[in-house]
């Protein structure tokens, strides 16, 4: 009973070994999918993440989760490698009367703006970096008391298809 109630359960070495490979694969598939090379805004591949960050000698953290660990990763590998966030692309549609002011005080959390309309209500189509979204989310919230809306169209734009050499 005292054994149960105060003992540790013993892992042998394969096992921590495996564990710890498949959280470091884990990582990597994180990586790759929330990440693109800014310049072709192509995904990169698991295996190419895997051998980045075998580079930079990542090693795992076992007790912190895998999300916290891929974000530490992406800030890591910033300094060997061209790579960066998926930008998301977002609808906010918004009243006339806020419309206007809200707009400036989104504008420098905005990266690219691709689309506006402005007849009853404005309406702009962009692309935010994904660290903004909290923020820019509570902004439109509490500026328009809940009439403005902020529709996520996708979650990161990349590009996609063969690239033609010439």
């Amino acid at each position: 009973l005292q054994i149960l109630l105060k003992g540790e359960l013993q892992v042998s070495d394969k096992e921590r070994h495996t564990q710890l490979e498949q959280m470091f694969r884990d990582i990597a598939t994180i990586v790759a999918d929330k990440c693109v090379n800014p310049e072709t805004k192509r995904p990169y591949t698991v295996i190419l993440i895997e051998r980045a960050m075998k580079d930079i000698h990542y090693s795992v953290k076992p007790h912190k989760s895998t999300k916290q660990q891929a974000l530490e990763v992406i800030r890591q590998l910033k300094e060997t490698m061209q790579i960066e966030r998926a930008h998301m692309r977002l609808r906010f549609i918004l009243p006339a009367k806020e419309g206007k002011k809200l707009k400036e005080k989104l504008k420098p959390l905005i990266k690219v703006i691709e689309n506006e309309d402005f007849h009853e209500q404005l309406e702009i189509v962009c692309l935010i970096d994904p660290g903004c979204f909290r923020e820019i989310d509570e902004l439109i919230r509490s500026e328009t008391k809940g009439k403005g809306t902020l529709e996520v169209l996708s979650l990161k734009d990349v590009e996609e298809g063969d690239e033609k050499l010439e």
